[in-house]
């Protein structure tokens, strides 16, 4: 991620990294921003990044990717990636414990909807200004969205008329659902 995103910025200080990947990469790919702070010193170290100090003021560490960076890079990409990814989702882990779904629908269909208004936003804005990748990630990310609220849709038309008033409190696991 941090070559990838240094090729798009470069030259780039960590904290430029850290602002971009809040947003773009955040939505399908979370990385503690410390992390992207250590990440670059172990990257220069290794000899994929080059490496320049500020003379005054703060003196941030700017990096480019090296030769060796972008031949990294390459060939990261040109592999394929047959892993699947891991989800994890607390409505679903609920569902498997016997959650009454349409208590979860309600929920999710309003963060989902939230985020598909916000992805559908991102991708009408960036219009053909953004890279290819960048684009194609985020139809990925409209894709899913759409699919799970096709998912919570079904439950959440078949709820009874005294659901809307239950709580929070109301969508815990009872035994035997």
């Amino acid at each position: 991620m941090v070559l990838g995103l240094l090729e798009q910025l470069q030259p780039a200080t960590p904290y430029d990294l850290k602002q971009i990947a809040q947003e773009s990469t955040v939505h399908f790919w979370t990385v503690p921003h410390t992390q992207i702070y250590t990440e670059c010193t172990r990257l220069a170290e290794a000899g994929l990044l080059s490496e320049e100090r500020e003379e005054g003021g703060r003196r941030r560490r700017i990096y480019r990717l090296a030769e060796a960076g972008w031949e990294a890079l390459e060939r990261w990409r040109r592999e394929p990636a047959a892993d699947l990814y891991e989800l994890r989702d607390v409505a679903t882990l609920k569902l498997f414990f016997g959650a009454d779904p349409a208590v979860l629908a309600r929920e999710q269909l309003r963060a989902h909807r939230d985020l598909l208004a916000r992805y559908e936003q991102l991708h009408e804005a960036g219009g053909g200004e953004v890279p290819e990748g960048w684009r194609l990630a985020l139809e990925c990310g409209i894709g899913h969205e759409r699919e799970t609220i096709r998912f919570w849709s079904r439950f959440a038309e078949g709820a009874g008329e005294g659901d809307e008033a239950r709580g929070p409190a109301d969508a815990s696991i009872t035994k035997g659902n």
